[in-house]
This record gives C-alpha cells, sequence and structure tokens, in this order.
C-alpha cells in the first residue's frame, strides 16, 4: 500500500480557506453581540478591533506548516531507509543505524539527516578543537560538549603531529586554513531561517596590498610546500612563524604595519600575523611599511558563513563523481571506515559515518560511499577525513564503532549545535 506525503503548499492552502472562513464567523458573531448590563456596571462590547486577526491566522498556519512537515518527514525516513532503526535526535533530526552487505560481507552505517527547516534552532558549523590554537587534537565528545552539539561527525583532514587541518577552515567568516589542492569543500550560507549549502573546488583568492605593491598570497597557516610561496601565519598558527625559505624573510605585521622583517621565526601579534616568502617579493613592502590583508576564494562565495574542506567528490549535481586522482588522494582508496557530507534537493543535510577494518564491518570503498549517498538522496556529497578518524557523536553518545574506543583525538569536526 501506497503510503501518503502531504503537499504542503496544497494542504497548507486549504487549511489557510478555514481559517479564514473561520474568522470571519467569530468576526460575524462579535459584530452581533450587545452590551451586557450587570447591575450599574457594563461589560464592554467585543468588536473586531479587538482581534489581531493577521498575527492569529499566521501562528496558526505556521503551526501547521510545521506539522504536516514533520508528519511528512517521518514518512520520508520510514520510506528511505526502511529496515533500519531509526532515532529521534530532536525536531527535524534523525538518526538512523543501518546495515548493508557488499559481496556477502556487513557495513555498519550511522546516518543523521536533518530536516533544516524544522531544525530551525540549530546551525551547522565546523568547530575546532581549541578556540585559541590550530596546533590542538581533542576528543570528539570534548568538541561536541564544548560546542553544545547535539550531532558532531568528525570533519577535514589534519597533519596528525601538530593537529593543524589541512585544507580549508572557515569559521564565522574568518579563516584559519588556505586549501591544498584545490580539493573539494562545503560552504555553509545564512538563508534567512534557515542554512543553505554548496560544495566546490575552492582556490585562494588572497592578496597583500602595501607600498604600491599587490603581492598574491598562496596560503594561510599551511605548510610550506614550494619556496617561492608567500605564506601568511595568523595568531592560530602559534606563537611564532617558521623559519622563512632559502633566501626569503618574514615580516611581521601589526595593526596593518610592518614592525619587524628577520628570516628567523617571528613571534605572531594578536592584532596581526607574518607574511613568509622569498626575500625579493616581500622587500617592496619595506618602503612605506604598510600592509593590508585581503582574503577571498575563488568561487567567490559571497555571504558565505562557514567552509569546511575535504575531498574527493562523492556526487556532483545529482550523479556519482569520484575525482580522487585530480584532488590527489590517491592513499586514501580501498576499503576503509568512511565520513561524508551531502544535502539533499529538498536541503536536508546528511552525515554518514561508516565503519570498518573489522569482521562485523569492513569499510567502504570510495565508490561505494558515492552510490550510497546518492541513494539516499543527496545532489551533492564530499568525502571527510575517514580510516582512524571517523567518529560519529548524537546526544552525548558515540555511536559508531572507532578501532580507538570513544575514537582518536580529533582537529576539527563539524558539529549541528543550537
Amino acid at each position: 500500500m501506497d503510503t501518503l506525503i502531504f503537499n504542503e503548499k496544497d494542504y497548507k492552502k486549504t487549511i489557510e480557506t478555514v481559517v479564514n472562513v473561520s474568522i470571519i464567523g467569530v468576526l460575524i458573531l462579535c459584530q452581533g453581540l450587545l452590551p451586557i448590563q450587570a447591575g450599574s456596571r457594563k461589560v464592554a462590547q467585543l468588536t473586531a478591533p479587538d482581534f489581531d486577526t493577521g498575527q492569529i491566522k499566521q501562528k496558526i498556519l505556521n503551526e501547521v506548516s510545521q506539522e504536516v512537515r514533520s508528519k511528512n518527514f517521518d514518512i520520508l525516513i520510514s520510506q528511505k531507509y526502511p529496515k533500519a532503526a531509526v532515532y529521534d535526535v530532536s525536531s527535524g533530526v534523525k538518526h538512523i543505524k543501518l546495515t548493508k552487505y557488499y559481496s556477502g560481507r556487513p557495513v555498519r552505517i550511522n546516518v543523521v539527516e536533518t530536516d533544516m527547516k524544522l531544525a530551525k534552532d540549530l546551525k551547522l558549523t565546523p568547530a575546532l578543537s581549541s578556540n585559541s590554537t590550530l596546533n590542538s587534537r581533542r576528543s570528539i565528545s570534548t568538541i561536541a560538549k564544548n560546542n553544545n552539539a547535539v550531532v558532531a561527525l568528525n570533519g577535514t583532514y589534519f597533519k596528525p603531529q601538530t593537529g593543524v587541518p589541512l585544507g580549508t577552515l572557515m569559521i564565522d567568516k574568518k579563516m584559519y586554513t588556505g586549501p591544498i589542492y584545490d580539493r573539494v569543500a562545503l560552504g555553509i550560507f545564512e538563508k534567512g531561517s534557515t542554512q543553505k549549502f554548496d560544495i566546490a573546488r575552492v582556490q585562494l583568492n588572497a592578496t597583500i596590498k602595501g607600498s604600491g605593491q599587490t603581492i598574491k598570497v598562496d596560503n594561510i597557516n599551511q605548510p610550506r610546500m614550494l619556496s617561492t610561496y608567500v605564506l601568511v601565519y595568523t595568531p592560530e598558527w602559534g606563537k611564532t612563524s617558521p623559519y622563512a625559505p632559502k633566501y626569503g624573510m618574514g615580516l611581521q605585521v601589526t595593526d596593518g604595519t610592518i614592525t619587524k622583517a628577520s628570516a628567523n621565526p617571528l613571534e605572531i601579534p594578536e592584532n596581526g600575523y607574518v607574511i613568509s616568502g622569498p626575500k625579493q617579493v616581500l622587500q617592496p613592502l619595506l618602503e612605506k611599511k604598510d600592509a593590508k590583508l585581503t582574503i577571498n576564494t575563488n568561487p567567490e562565495w559571497k555571504n558565505v558563513q562557514h567552509i569546511i574542506s575535504g575531498g574527493p567528490y562523492l556526487v556532483k549535481d545529482g550523479e556519482v563523481y569520484v575525482d580522487m586522482t585530480a584532488q590527489k588522494l590517491g592513499a586514501i582508496g580501498g576499503r576503509n571506515p568512511r565520513s561524508a557530507i551531502g544535502y539533499t534537493a529538498d536541503n536536508n543535510l546528511i552525515l554518514v559515518a561508516v565503519d570498518g577494518r573489522e569482521g562485523s564491518s569492513i569499510g567502504m570503498t570510495l565508490m561505494e560511499l558515492a552510490n550510497f549517498m546518492k541513494s539516499i538522496g543527496c545532489i551533492n556529497a564530499i568525502n571527510l577525513d575517514g580510516g582512524g578518524s571517523t567518529v560519529m557523536y548524537v546526544n552525548g553518545t558515540v555511536v559508531n564503532h572507532p578501532q580507538t574506543r570513544g575514537g582518536i583525538p580529533l582537529s576539527n569536526a563539524i558539529v549541528l549545535a543550537q
């Protein structure tokens, strides 16, 4: 038997008609009421102006619309995951546990699907393990609790020795780390009372302007790949910048003014940054000692609030698309624990954690993960850091089975929080 999913617009229109008729009836009744005498006191006549009918109608319609959307979301989840265990996390947020079989062998999968209009009190944002430095790692439970999160999933790649994220990471419009290899990233935008998402391969478009010069910045708070690169280190990198490259120099910038130059490590000012690169490129900035850093991305994501990178693509414009080689991610092939993020045509957010490297769950290949993300409705989706990093947290508990109990210490996570 087919299950009926209500068309919200048609249902709302019908309810609006009923509400309008009801309000008109009340107004007619009120107009016919006569003043009532009670001894020497007169009870005030109830008239139409005493009602704010617009507010009453809107309140009823909003409540009906949310109720219909909630019922439709319940139906959608039950149809999409017919043999899964489904748990309510909060309004508009479902946790789904299921097992799929590949070549007769099991794979345990945890999914969190969120209707962003129903979960209007929750926001998706990347979160660092520390508010003060990139050089930090903590458990996902700690990161989640520090951010008042109901759901958390491990985020982008990071350098194991230091915890510094490897790839684009922007939080509240502040760029913490720049992209590597133009890898794919998720952009999070505020639109009215809800959030919208976009996915693209992101490049850095940043410059330093000073002394009449414009100098291209190759990256921010990332490892040096070429001696010719111009890098910027902000206070989140740490107390001091690295040594300048061979034939290079570093410039300390405080409140837009160059205050020191050296090839040795420089203190990174709280109200500034350090520029590091070839001496012949940076030397002209010393003429007037002014410096202004401008940071944008390509594509130019106007009004983007947060960015978190990953890679490779899994689903692009509704089709399976795995560009592992193009994003220099050949080392993460094979069957492994996996983490992924994506969204549907209806703007439902989907987070996925796949267990692997054990007999009871063998993990997924990137192509299997891509096909799974498409099968559950993602029109765009990307792979996140996986392997030993894969860990999902829901309402105070790690819900998957990482090899290290509770998951390894992480550099960053993606959290759904109030």
